[in-house]
């Protein structure tokens, strides 16, 4: 991490920190749930992240997102799985974030894709972003302890890719 550049009131800055691959095959739903909409559960199968300080796998079964998808489509996730660094450091990831269509028909297109073998849908007709937080041990990862982070995130067949930014 740069700490000679930083945000100001003025001009926020983010600095790439990783990008990480998440693959989950393992779908279920609940469907009309009482507050509306339904929900959706995604395991972790396995996963990869890689950054300029860190890199590793994600362990599998360990985790996964709990979407509540609103009447109006919205995918609202809550995701926590962990990360295992390629020097053995353990990482509590647990993500939030929002996935809804740009245009009317995307988020069936994207169900489609992911489910049924349909075919790819453009990044840019919806939006997927992250909020994650991490918890690890003091030592060489532990600046993921101490800043915000936003991920920019694309739906991939079989899961998950997202870029993840430090807000320094």
């Amino acid at each position: 991490m740069d700490y000679s550049t930083y945000s100001t009131l003025e001009q926020p800055h983010l600095e790439f920190a990783f990008e990480c691959r998440l693959m989950f095959t393992r779908v279920f739903q609940i469907p009309d749930v009482p507050n509306g909409g339904m929900r959706t559960a995604v395991l972790v199968d396995e996963g990869r992240f890689e950054g300029p300080s860190l890199s590793g796998k994600a362990i599998p079964n360990s985790g996964g997102d709990y979407a509540h998808f609103r009447d109006n489509d919205t995918g609202v996730f809550d995701a926590r799985y962990l990360l295992e660094c390629d020097d053995g450091t353990i990482i509590l990831m647990q993500n939030r974030g929002y996935i809804w269509g740009r245009k009317p028909d995307a988020m069936q297109r994207l169900r489609a894709w992911a489910f049924e073998g349909g075919p790819p849908v453009d990044h840019g007709d919806y939006y997927l972003r992250a909020q994650p937080t991490f918890e690890t041990t003091q030592g060489k990862h532990d600046w993921l302890n101490r800043h915000v982070f936003i991920g920019v995130g694309e739906r991939r067949p079989d899961g998950n890719f997202v870029r993840y930014f430090a807000l320094t």
